[in-house]
């Protein structure tokens, strides 16, 4: 199951398409449950308490999370329990800022994004990609952001 970006700031373009681009177009041996399909099943299911946008993700930002706790993991679990998911990808945010670990870097597209266990809430991988040196405004920057946590997250894939 792949969610949207859940926070974004000052990336132009629409990170939450990139991302699922980046995603479907890189294996075959995944099936992917996208957004689309996830809100409409959810429409259907007016008892289940959950959306796809909006999660409680603030806590990603400010420390390393090993295993999500609620609201965000009730959201999650049900979302998965629907759709029958045994991993979720959950896009955190995309950024436009400067890298803090590099003094003086040129500012790039960063997404941030966490692999997680639907079942038990375990945090499996969490990662900070960023974009090519190209100027905010041009296309390439998000879609090599998305490419790059695409090629991190399915290794696997050719």
């Amino acid at each position: 199951m792949l969610l949207p970006v859940q926070q974004v700031v000052g990336v132009p373009g629409d990170p939450s398409a990139e991302v699922a681009f980046a995603f479907t177009g890189r294996s075959e041996a995944v099936e992917w449950v996208l957004e689309e399909e996830i809100q409409e099943i959810l429409r259907r299911s007016p008892g289940i308490r959950a959306d796809t946008r909006g999660l409680p993700v603030g806590a990603f930002r400010l420390s390393e999370v090993n295993r999500v706790g609620d609201p965000l993991y009730g959201q999650i679990r049900r979302m998965a329990g629907l759709v029958d998911a045994e991993a979720v990808i959950l896009p955190v945010a995309a950024t436009f800022e400067r890298n803090p670990e590099v003094p003086g870097s040129t500012p790039r597209v960063r997404l941030s994004a966490a692999v997680i266990d639907p079942r038990s809430g375990r945090v499996a991988w969490y990662g900070v990609v960023e974009s090519d040196d190209v100027p905010r405004e041009d296309p390439r920057a998000l879609a090599s952001a998305a490419e790059r946590l695409a090629r991190i997250v399915l290794w696997f894939a050719p």
